[in-house]
């Protein structure tokens, strides 16, 4: 019966249409009328390269021969010359204009546009064509403007037939389809906008190095020619490689060459000068690292570094930081480090013997070499200014309008994973894919579009955020921030077929905003409340709920779709579950134990088996396949207490208690740490009448025995779930209000709970505004003392002429981020409008805080901090500068929680209805949520879950 749904499941995968991600599809797998047919009944057509063509082109030409293959079982012939074609049969031919004879013919008899292309950097032409050659009626043609330009259109007709850039990587296996055709009429023509696009591969020890080293022997070319494949099948052209204590160039001398063949621009990351990786310095330098002190060797260092790359394809970085990454010393000064990169453009330019301006060259602003810029250093304009981001995904800075006329531009260097304060993070995908979108979105608009590259530490398991990154980097007009989940989705189409793809494609971005709430190496015990919001046992019931589909999507799939799926989408969802259960389970624990609680033991050792599960999960990713992909999960994550990561995952503190023979009762309260006996006095939180959660009071047995108890409600509008019982560990009595019959002037009730013993618990039930059941309000209606809001939830959205509020779909810790357009706008003032309402109600007068929770974007341009302003009503407008702390310490804590939040003080004058009013003074802010304090705002991590909305509907 298995492999009777299995083959269902492949059949129904294989009548989907294909497509590279967020294109329109020109492949189709049944052959229209003049359709070139690519592969049907045996048959595929001969791809024709001229001999002539570039080594990497020719590659990239069998990589679709074999595309073909795996998609249709059949192998299409690969020929040299147009002469061997058969004739009648379809062809496929390839070239790169100028290099190709038979493109150039095709051109010069206007049967491809090769306008569209000719003449621009990386474009390919992909075109049907009637007659290309006597006695054969139809070609398809992949024509590049350069060579690069030819390998990415032949590597998107293979993303068209439905062969994923992770076929190998992630082992995505591709549908089987009977018929491959591209439409009659199909013309694509493309170019990237971001000229060079490409990844870094750091912090790769002990994962991607120990399986490197298990599977190639090391970085060597057999490794790099799979990464380099895999690159510019995403059409990604360019590489920082790794470097933690590897040295690109001197462990395998075939890898420069072989990088070359591909086509892949090489670089050195931004601390390494003139092509030399600095595990060459400890290998082979002299002395110090230090210009002013040892000029000489260092620059018969570069000097070499520079004369082996000379033929190559590369990026060229400049100047210096201490030896190993560091800050150079505080002696070393901007004057200093002038000289040094005046002398290193001296060595390219006798080296390459090229006009400066026509060899590539970077300078990254990273960490304090921004503050050098900032103090006055230049260099000339045709080097590329690589600002960076603050290794946590937020850019620090970007052009000014003025910077923006350098002829060599400006790029970005952007993080997915980092090893430094205030923790590292390289275990898994923390980043959400909005996250990436909204920054990168600001260095496309504010020109920072000349290089774009991203440390993805060992690459797996950073898939998805790496794909995005290079999509985005090839066309960031093609995906509005509208766009975003309408593109996983486009992702787990070509990954797992349609049928499931809704599904696939919300649980991994739902994994991506969990995790991106806090890395999982900065969780903690107690890092979401225990006892306030339900906030821990909430985020435990999100990871279960999500591992559950995980589970109903994976009973659906092929055999053959497992391995992808458990890589891409599986084995985050329980790895990163199981890990936040972990510390809730020890947060109860402590708190249990603190209680007294009977079932604090067995809290200890559900973290024990917890513990073990993580272990379990990375052991089962590396017997994926045969074993395939060991040593890629041998991160560590748990046991973290600085940046550096443990030498080994560490099992948190847990605690166990002996237990008196006899059985005792115990009561807690929801809200609150303390328990009775020990405490006298138990208070639920107050109910309100616009709020229809319950609360809970928990009995707990405090011995070894079970313990009897019995729970009366003294008032008969008080409502238990349960009134007796028998408990060796806890139970949760559930706690609700029948507001019909509460009687007039009512403020409070009390439930008693009593053991065996005859000693009774009182706890208190308080009421808020029973006295106002009656009332009609409007908006957002204040509970538990606070009015929450999700930004995207606003009554109206107004803005002047020329600007606009956009809605970033899943940009939140909650749920989604509010920013204004255009990004590079000036800054407004409250009088010009530019502001979101929420309607809202509260039920006293008086003093109230109002917490606005913002992406913690940091002060990208020049000038003055970024500004908001909070006002209600028609209050003057309290006005924040988001950017006024500039310590450490604040710093550390945004990066931390993934927000900042601040908080704006206010006088209500009287009750009832009113208007929240957040104004946008600056662009670049993301509102997350907004929380109003009338006194009731509890400790928590995430806040209050949003309050009741009512009658308010959002107009713009």
């Amino acid at each position: 019966m298995r492999s009777l749904v299995a083959a269902a499941m492949l059949a129904l995968a294989a009548a989907q249409p294909a497509w590279a991600l967020g294109e329109r599809p020109f492949v189709t797998f049944e052959a229209g009328k003049d359709a070139v047919v690519l592969a049907r009944s045996g048959q595929a057509a001969r791809i024709v390269v001229d001999p002539n063509e570039f080594k990497g082109v020719r590659r990239a030409a069998a990589d679709l021969q074999a595309d073909i293959e795996r998609v249709s079982g059949i192998r299409p012939a690969l020929l040299a010359s147009a002469g061997a074609v058969a004739k009648g049969s379809d062809v496929v031919i390839v070239g790169t204009l100028g290099q190709s004879a038979l493109i150039d013919r095709l051109a010069r008899e206007n049967k491809i546009d090769a306008k569209a292309v000719r003449g621009k950097w990386e474009g390919y032409l992909v075109q049907t064509v009637r007659n290309p050659l006597p006695g054969v009626a139809r070609a398809l043609v992949v024509a590049g403007s350069d060579r690069r330009g030819t390998i990415f259109g032949l590597y998107t007709v293979s993303e068209q037939i439905g062969v994923s850039p992770w076929n190998w990587w992630a082992d995505v296996a591709p549908a089987k389809h009977d018929v491959l055709a591209v439409a009659a009429g199909t013309r694509v023509a493309d170019a990237p906008v971001v000229r060079y696009r490409g990844i870094f591969l750091n912090d790769e020890a002990p994962a991607l190095s120990g399986w490197a080293k298990e599977k190639f022997g090391g970085f060597n070319h057999k490794f790099y020619g799979k990464l380099f494949e895999l690159i510019l099948r995403m059409r990604g052209n360019y590489l920082w490689p790794a470097m933690w204590g590897n040295a690109f160039y001197d462990d395998d001398p075939g890898n420069g060459p072989l990088a070359d063949e591909m086509g892949i621009v090489m670089g050195t990351s931004h601390h390494e000068p003139l092509m030399r990786a600095h595990a060459e310095w400890k290998k082979y330098g002299k002395g110090p690292w230090d210009y002013s002190r040892n000029e000489q060797v260092l620059r018969e260092f570069w000097q070499q570094g520079l004369d082996r790359a000379k033929d190559y394809d590369k990026v060229i970085t400049l100047g210096m930081r201490g030896d190993g990454d560091e800050p150079m010393s505080e002696e070393s000064n901007v004057a200093l480090l002038q000289r040094i990169v005046a002398d290193q453009r001296a060595m390219i330019a006798q080296t390459t013997g090229k006009p400066l301006p026509q060899v590539p060259q970077v300078w990254a602003l990273y960490k304090e070499v921004q503050e050098y810029y900032e103090k006055g250093m230049r260099v000339p304009d045709d080097v590329t200014l690589l600002w960076c981001d603050d290794n946590w995904g937020n850019i620090r800075r970007l052009p000014t309008a003025e910077e923006r006329k350098r002829s060599g531009g400006a790029g970005i260097y952007y993080h997915f994973d980092y090893v430094g304060g205030p923790r590292s993070y390289k275990w898994i995908n923390v980043t959400p894919l909005p996250k990436v979108w909204e920054q990168m979105h600001l260095a496309w608009r504010l020109g920072a579009d000349r290089l774009w590259v991203v440390n993805v530490g060992d690459l797996k398991p950073m898939e998805v955020p790496t794909e995005f990154f290079l999509t985005y980097a090839w066309n960031p007009a093609a995906w509005p921030a509208s766009r975003l989940p309408e593109y996983l989705k486009l992702w787990a189409t070509r990954e797992f077929g349609s049928e499931n793809a809704a599904e696939i494609a919300d649980i991994v971005a739902t994994y991506a905003r969990y995790n991106g709430r806090r890395r999982p190496e900065q969780l903690e015990p107690g890092t979401y409340s225990a006892t306030n919001y339900r906030e821990s046992e909430r985020i435990v019931a999100d990871w279960r709920d999500l591992a559950a589909r995980v589970e109903r999507v994976k009973a659906k799939l092929a055999p053959a779709q497992k391995d992808a799926f458990f890589q891409l989408v599986e084995h985050p969802v329980r790895a990163s579950g199981t890990l936040g259960e972990l510390y809730a389970t020890v947060q109860a624990n402590r708190l249990h134990a603190q209680q007294g609680r009977a079932d604090t033991n067995d809290l200890a050792a559900r973290a024990r088996d917890l513990f073990a599960q993580d272990a379990a999960i990375s052991r089962e990713y590396h017997t994926i396949n045969g074993g395939k992909w060991n040593h890629m999960m041998a991160q560590t994550h748990i046991g973290y207490t600085s940046w550096r990561d443990p030498a080994t995952n560490i099992m948190p503190e847990v605690r166990e208690i002996a237990l008196p023979a006899a059985p005792a009762l115990g009561v807690a309260v929801e809200g609150s740490e303390a328990a009775w006996p020990a405490a006298k006095d138990l208070r639920l939180p107050a109910f309100d009448p616009f709020d229809k959660s319950n609360r809970y009071i928990e009995v707990f047995d405090r011995g070894a025995a079970p313990v009897a108890w019995t729970a009366r409600a003294e008032q008969p509008w008080i409502a238990l779930s349960e009134s007796s019982g028998t408990t060796d560990k806890s139970k949760r009595i559930a706690v609700d209000v029948r507001w019909d019959q509460v009687p007039a002037g009512a403020t409070s009730g009390r439930v008693l709970v009593s053991g065996p013993d005859g000693r009774q618990a009182a706890v208190e039930v308080p009421l808020r505004h029973a006295d106002q059941r009656g009332t009609q309000v409007a908006g957002f209606v204040e509970t538990g003392g606070t009015v929450a809001i999700e930004a995207e939830h606003y009554s109206r959205a107004l803005a002047p002429t020329g600007r606009e509020w956009l809605r970033v779909p899943g940009l939140g810790r909650t749920l989604s981020g509010m920013t204004t357009l255009p990004v590079d706008a000036p800054a407004l003032a409250p009088a010009d409008g530019m502001r979101l309402e929420y309607d809202v109600y509260l039920f006293e007068p008086g003093k109230v805080n109002v917490q606005a929770t913002l992406a913690p974007t940091l002060k990208f341009r020049p000038g003055p901090g970024f500004r908001y302003a909070v006002s209600i009503d028609d209050e003057a407008p309290r006005i924040v500068d988001v950017h006024a702390d500039a310590s450490l310490q604040h710093w550390e804590k945004i990066v931390t929680d993934g927000v900042a939040q601040f908080t704006t003080a206010h006088d209500v004058k009287a009750a009832g209805r009113h208007t929240l009013k957040f104004w946008a003074l600056d662009p670049g802010l993301v509102l997350q949520r907004v929380v109003i304090d009338a006194g009731g705002l509890k400790p928590s991590y995430l806040g209050p879950q949003e309050s009741p909305r009512v009658g308010s509907v959002p107009t713009n």
